[in-house]
């Protein structure tokens, strides 16, 4: 029997910027604040299933060790359905790929979901456009924050940027060379299709993009839009940032 979700303890301020797209939420833990946020989506899911697309990242992969060992009274992990946000172009066993990463994190750990569709780069980008589409709302679509701005695999100044409004995956690449392998990558109409966007952001490495995506400068991640979008940002981060 899944039981309700704990009443929510957070030490956080909660701040909306005059230019972002969402609500920023500065915490003490960010796994722990992802952790309840998608223990909250899921018992809010406007049907019996639940579908969630991950990320990739050591901030991804702390969130999720989180949720696996705080969610297992919580989920029925057999009414989920698990995507990716993003993909690099490696084997899926190999350590760069965030379908690993994923199923080190979470689903070995909470022993299973209903289904899961990792992104294939070898099948190109058409099969899982047919898939998101036939989803037709993401419950959840989760994000990290790159120093460089971008998020997902939408990287500054790479033609996924510009993709058409009708596509939701795509395949994509660094052309600045600071993000290493192609990937295949939800684009900003694929991530729009999402009831809620969380956005997980740590480090004072993350300082600066943070800051500009408060600012509603023209970096990628800024252009994120969906039913909800909230970036869950720790205290080193969000450093210097104007107070709530």
């Amino acid at each position: 029997m899944i039981g309700a979700p704990p009443a929510p303890v957070r030490k956080r301020q909660d701040q909306s910027g005059s230019e972002m797209n969402g609500s920023l939420v500065v915490v003490d833990d960010v796994p722990a604040e992802f952790s309840e946020r998608i223990i909250e989506a899921y018992h809010g899911r406007p049907n019996d299933m639940f579908s969630i697309a991950l990320s990739g990242g050591e901030t991804a992969r702390r969130c999720y060790e989180r949720l696996a060992s705080t969610a297992d009274t919580q989920i029925d992990w057999w009414k989920v359905d698990v995507y990716w946000s993003d993909e690099r172009c490696v084997p899926l066993d190999h350590p760069d790929s965030n379908y690993f990463l994923a199923r080190q994190a979470l689903l070995d750990r909470v022993g299973a979901a209903n289904a899961t569709y990792p992104m294939r780069c070898e099948e190109g980008p058409d099969p899982y456009q047919l898939r998101v589409g036939e989803l037709g709302k993401f419950d959840v679509v989760h994000l990290g924050l790159g120093a460089d701005g971008h998020t997902a695999s939408l990287f500054p100044h790479s033609a996924a940027l510009n993709a058409d409004p009708g596509r939701l995956v795509v395949m994509n690449e660094d052309p600045l060379g600071n993000n290493p392998h192609r990937r295949m990558t939800l684009t900003f109409a694929g991530i729009a299709r999402a009831r809620l966007v969380i956005v997980t952001v740590s480090g004072e490495e993350k300082r600066d993009a943070l800051r500009r995506v408060v600012a509603g400068d023209d970096i990628p991640a800024s252009r994120v839009h969906a039913d909800r979008v909230i970036w869950l940002a720790d205290h080193a981060a969000a450093d210097g940032l104007p107070n709530p």
